[in-house]
C-alpha cells in the first residue's frame, strides 16, 4: 500500500475508497445490520493470478465495518431474508466468518476496473444499527480516527474527508519464495493431497521451543500484504489454494483483533484470526 492516491494508469488498484463499475444495487449489504459492506480494496490481478478466465482482471473485497464488528452477530433473520432476496452482483461470492460476520468479493471485468467509482446505496428500511463511520468521512478517514500510531503511518499524508479517498497498491515480485505457486496448507492437519508447501520457520534440531525458534532465510524480506506464496498467519494456516491474497488490518481499515486476513479468491474462501 502507497501513501498517495491511486492513479489506474500505473498502479494495481488501490484500498479504501470505493469500487469501479458496479452500480449502486450491485454493491452488496451486510445481511446483519442492513447497510452497505465497507469495501475494502481493488485489486488488479497479475496475468498469473487471472484463473477465472482472462476477461476478468480484477477483484473488489468487501468486508464488515469494524464498528459493526464487536464479538458476535446478531441474528435477525428478517433483515438476513431481505438482503439475500435483492438482485445482486452476477460475479459476487459471500462469505462468513467464524462469529458469522459477512464479506463479500466481486470478480470484475476490465471495462468494469475502468469504469467510475461506485455510489453506496442506502440501507435497508429495517436497519436498526447505528450508522458505520466510513459512510460519512470515507475509510479512508474512518480508519485513521481508530488506527494504532504504527498503521497510521501507512497512509502518509492524512486522508480526505471523502469516501473516495485511496491509497494506491503497488506489486512487486519476491525475490525468493519457494512456496511460489504451491497451496498453503499445515501438514498435520491437511484435508487434501500434500503441495510441498513449507512454513516460513524451523526448529533448530527439530526440537520444538521458542529457544528454538527460527526464521528461514529466504522468508526474512517477505512483505505481508501479498498475492501467493508463503503465508503468515497469525494463528492456523487455512488451507487454501495458491491463488490468495493475504493483507492486514490497515489494508483497508477492519477489525481482526489486530491480526490479518486470507482471501483465496478461486476457490472464493476467507478466513482471518487475531493476534
Amino acid at each position: 500500500m502507497l501513501d498517495r492516491p491511486v492513479d489506474r494508469a500505473r498502479d494495481q488498484g488501490w484500498v479504501f475508497g470505493l469500487p469501479p463499475g458496479i452500480t449502486s444495487e450491485q454493491w452488496p449489504l451486510d445481511p446483519v445490520t442492513g447497510y452497505p459492506l465497507m469495501h475494502g480494496f481493488t485489486l488488479l490481478l497479475p496475468e498469473d493470478y487471472r484463473v477465472h478466465g482472462a476477461d476478468i482482471v480484477a477483484l473488489s473485497f468487501f468486508a464488515t465495518a469494524p464498528d459493526h464488528n464487536d464479538g458476535g452477530a446478531p441474528d435477525d433473520p428478517e433483515v438476513r431474508e431481505a438482503v439475500l432476496a435483492r438482485a445482486s452482483h452476477p460475479r459476487l461470492s459471500r462469505m462468513t466468518d467464524i462469529l458469522d460476520y459477512d464479506y463479500a468479493a466481486l470478480l470484475l471485468t476490465r471495462a468494469e476496473y475502468d469504469g467510475p467509482f461506485a455510489t453506496p446505496p442506502a440501507p435497508l428500511a429495517l436497519a436498526t444499527a447505528e450508522r458505520p463511520r466510513w459512510l460519512d468521512v470515507g475509510g479512508a478517514c474512518a480508519f485513521l480516527e481508530a488506527a494504532p500510531p504504527f498503521a497510521r503511518k501507512m497512509l502518509g499524508a492524512s486522508p480526505r474527508t471523502d469516501l473516495a479517498e485511496t491509497r494506491a497498491i503497488a506489486i512487486a515480485p519476491r525475490a525468493d519464495d519457494p512456496n511460489a505457486g504451491k497451496g498453503p496448507q499445515d501438514e498435520h492437519v491437511r484435508s487434501n493431497p500434500p503441495t510441498g508447501y513449507q512454513p516460513y520457520y524451523y526448529y533448530v534440531g527439530g526440537v520444538q521451543g521458542r529457544d528454538n525458534f527460527r526464521l528461514h532465510e529466504w522468508s526474512k524480506d517477505h512483505a505481508p500484504n501479498h498475492l501467493g506464496g508463503t503465508m503468515r498467519p497469525c494463528q492456523a494456516v487455512p488451507e487454501m489454494s495458491p491463488f490468495y491474497v493475504e493483507f492486514e488490518e490497515y489494508f483497508g481499515g477492519y477489525n481482526f483483533g489486530g491480526g490479518n486476513a486470507q482471501l483465496d479468491f478461486k476457490q472464493m474462501k476467507f478466513d482471518w484470526a487475531c493476534g
